[in-house]
């Protein structure tokens, strides 16, 4: 038992005090202990794939600027002239040569170095001035199959024992393609007027998928394929990450076949399966080919490879406010007819305005809404929320599937959601 959970092995019970989603003071904490403290997701190195090519991001409320500079090498820096604190790059994506700040012309190369200000005789002589006035890059940037994280302690350990299975969930999204995989133009952005760890436990909740997404299940019957939340798995990963492992969810483009993507993505699909068995086993193909997988990582990653792929990255603003960018990831050599059909597939379901997505910022801002209503209420288990269900099988210690790399589970029961707690409690304390 802590401040924020109890556990009770043998009564069968998991409870989250609902103030760990109303309280500024666990929001600082978190602030400090898990957004300043752990590895982040940033972004996809696709995203700037030729020399000068920049974006700004802000992560963990820091404004960010990542740019591959001219030698091809990936820099990650604070987005503030390291002068007077000026925002240095003022647009969202775009290539540039130098890096000038409008307010004093102080102007910097994409190496980070200060290359030209005016007036430099009023500064000190030696090369140590300019040395110690370059832009700041973050204390750690690490990659893995090009997703790039960022750490703000340089003190954190590396990204793989950060990553430690979930690593392998990475990978296999990464094998989709031996062309490798890219960030399609266009951002998803929308705000959520909920806690972010609410958006966690909607992503690890494969218990509402049927009666949360009625219309859209409604739809898949409708066109001739069957949905059903039977034979899904829930996968603890440990450090905070797990997965949702589904067969049968739905087609999945480029990989699985269902009518509603006609006859041309049928035999596209055919030839993707031979090379990619092929390439990497008949084992682990079947898995990239024929499971949809929800992979979270602790604490800002969310990596949808279902019906197509999509990465989304949560900002925490405040207690009740979440920041979403979501962005789609494709093979690079899909050809025009099979790109066209993942963005619809895609924008269809997980889209900001498909037949998922609305419905789950609809459900968390519906607890974020409720759970003010039992505020302050000092009888026993009244402001608590109840996560139990599934721990008669979580405490019969199922063992680890070789194939999906964790404890499993049933995806329709709460153990991802109660690893998940477990390891946020541990962090904050």
């Amino acid at each position: 038992m802590t401040t924020w959970i109890t556990e009770d092995p043998a009564a069968l019970t998991f409870r989250v005090n609902r103030e760990a989603f109303r309280s500024a003071e666990v929001f600082r904490a978190e602030q400090e202990r898990i957004w300043g403290r752990h590895w982040l997701y940033l972004c996809h190195e696709s995203e700037v794939p030729e020399p000068g090519d920049f974006r700004t991001r802000t992560v963990a409320g820091r404004g960010l600027l990542f740019v591959r500079d001219a030698a091809g090498q990936l820099r990650v820096y604070f987005n503030s002239c390291p002068h007077r604190g000026t925002v240095l790059a003022r647009e969202p994506a775009g290539n540039a040569k130098v890096f000038q700040c409008f307010y004093h012309a102080w102007t910097f190369a994409t190496s980070g170095e200060l290359i030209a200000l005016p007036d430099e005789a009023a500064y000190p002589p030696g090369a140590s001035f300019r040395e110690r006035l370059g832009l700041r890059p973050v204390a750690r940037v690490e990659s893995l199959r090009g997703f790039v994280f960022v750490s703000f302690d340089p003190e954190v350990v590396d990204l793989r024992t950060h990553l430690g299975v979930a690593a392998d969930y990475i990978e296999m999204v990464a094998d989709h393609s031996p062309a490798g995989m890219t960030v399609l133009p266009g951002t998803q952005r929308y705000t959520v007027r909920g806690n972010w760890k609410l958006a966690v436990e909607n992503a690890m909740d494969g218990y509402h998928f049927l009666p949360t997404h009625a219309t859209f299940v409604a739809w898949l019957r409708e066109s001739g394929f069957h949905a059903s939340d039977e034979g899904g798995k829930a996968v603890v990963l440990g450090r905070g990450h797990s997965a949702l492992v589904q067969s049968g969810h739905s087609g999945r483009v480029g990989m699985c076949w269902e009518p509603r993507f006609g006859e041309a993505e049928r035999a596209r699909i055919d030839a993707n399966r031979v090379e990619l068995f092929a390439r990497i086993g008949r084992d682990r193909g079947s898995v990239v080919a024929d499971t949809s997988r929800i992979l979270y990582v602790f604490p800002n990653l969310l990596l949808f490879d279902i019906e197509a792929i999509s990465i989304r990255q949560l900002e925490p603003v405040a207690p009740g406010v979440t920041d979403v960018r979501a962005w789609e990831l494709a093979p690079v050599d899909e050809p025009p007819e099979a790109r066209a059909l993942r963005i619809k597939v895609l924008v269809s379901f997980v889209g900001p305005g498909g037949l998922a997505t609305p419905d789950d910022i609809e459900a968390y801002e519906a607890i974020q809404r409720g759970i003010l209503a039992t505020a302050g209420d000092p009888r026993e288990g009244v402001d608590w929320n109840d996560i139990s269900r599934g721990m008669t099988q979580e405490l019969a210690r199922a063992p680890a599937d070789a194939r999906l790399g964790g404890i499993v589970s049933r995806s329709i029961d709460e153990a991802g959601i109660r690893s998940f707690w477990r390891h946020w409690s541990e962090v904050i304390g």
